[in-house]
């Protein structure tokens, strides 16, 4: 159960989809947190105001778009989303993005009841200051971990409603699929691990490298998703390898584009606590880069047994992660489920550098 004052789980209401991992230690991620499900007439939550200190990744036009509805896209009711610092005294949570606290968090201390919540979405490997915090500073923790107060992931499968159905585009349709492995890579250092690992793939496979900063050509007009698609394979190759740290890269730009990712990132036990098994290749699988060519090279030969790298969709779907309104929203439920007992995070950076 929750223990009383910490965020209580941010999603409740499912398990974890059948097939999956799940182990005593991972107990808490299995699942009570996929998104609710629609509940009979009961009494409203309590509204809750929650201020967004700073936007994460860099925008600055936050007080002129509209605040997220979060009844209609997560079905979480009561929220008050929050912008204008005046409103610091009013806000029952406050959200600090990790990337911005350079400039320091209010020199005033909160509110009676008012719980700052530490929000990142980078890896330890690119979040720098951690260990200039002070202990205690924050409440809850959200992120992408899974022992986060506030768990909210890059994204996650949920169960189809009818499984046993196939929609038109379940699996996509090889026709299309004229290219071998894509890589869309914005980033580009040559001292990180994913870019040594493509330099020697590259070497037994053709390897169709976009993006900016690096050897990459420019996407083509139609986009990421459409340029992937047309590819059988994409290498979802995150910038560090840390727990539960599996992005985009994952989630948006292999599985909604259609293609098989081929992951680098934390290990694949830890991969398989969140997908199927079979919905994806790790490096780790194999001895050396050459190998794994040689058994994508094998796929591309065998349709059939591609294919199965399909067979997870039957049964799920694919959620991407909104990070302008789902973190706000899943903070405001985690205040409503709350009691009252304060807490609050004594070492940060103990917890985060794993």
């Amino acid at each position: 159960g929750t223990r009383a004052g910490a965020a209580p789980g941010a999603w409740p209401g499912r398990r974890l989809p059948v097939g999956l991992v799940c182990t005593a230690l991972t107990a808490y991620v299995c699942w009570k947190q996929l998104p609710p499900l629609p509940r009979a007439a009961s009494a409203p939550p309590r509204p809750v105001s929650v201020l967004l200190w700073w936007e994460p990744f860099g925008g600055r036009h936050i007080s002129t778009r509209p605040s997220p509805d979060c009844r209609l896209r997560f079905n979480i009711s009561g929220c008050r989303l929050l912008t204008d610092r005046a409103a610091y005294g009013e806000a029952q949570a406050v959200l600090f993005h990790h990337r911005d606290l350079v400039k320091g968090p209010p020199d005033w201390p909160p509110p009676p009841g008012q719980r700052w919540v530490w929000m990142n979405f980078e890896s330890p490997s690119h979040s720098p200051g951690l260990r200039s915090l002070e202990s205690n500073l924050f409440n809850w923790t959200l992120s992408y971990r899974a022992d986060s107060d506030i768990f909210v992931p890059y994204g996650y499968l949920y169960p189809r409603t009818h499984p046993s159905e196939e929609p038109p585009g379940l699996v996509p349709p090889l026709a299309r699929k004229q290219r071998l492995v894509a890589w869309v890579v914005s980033n580009w250092d040559e001292s990180q691990a994913r870019v040594r690992y493509y330099r020697q793939l590259s070497q037994h496979v053709p390897v169709d490298l976009f993006g900016k900063g690096g050897p990459g050509q420019p996407l083509p007009e139609v986009g990421l998703l459409h340029t992937v698609a047309r590819y059988k394979f994409y290498l979802a190759f995150e910038n560090s390898q840390h727990l539960d740290y599996i992005t985009e890269k994952l989630w948006r730009n292999a599985f909604l584009a259609g293609a098989v990712p081929v992951v680098l990132g934390p290990d694949r036990a830890n991969y398989e606590r969140f997908v199927p098994r079979r919905a994806f290749i790790h490096v780790d699988d194999f001895p050396d880069a050459s190998s794994l060519a040689a058994h994508l090279l094998f796929l591309d030969r065998n349709p059939v047994v591609y294919r199965r790298y399909f067979s997870w969709r039957r049964s799920y779907a694919v959620h991407v992660t909104s990070f302008w309104d789902e973190p706000w929203c899943r903070a405001c439920q985690a205040v409503q489920r709350a009691g009252d007992q304060p807490k609050s995070v004594p070492n940060l950076a103990g917890w985060f550098e794993r």
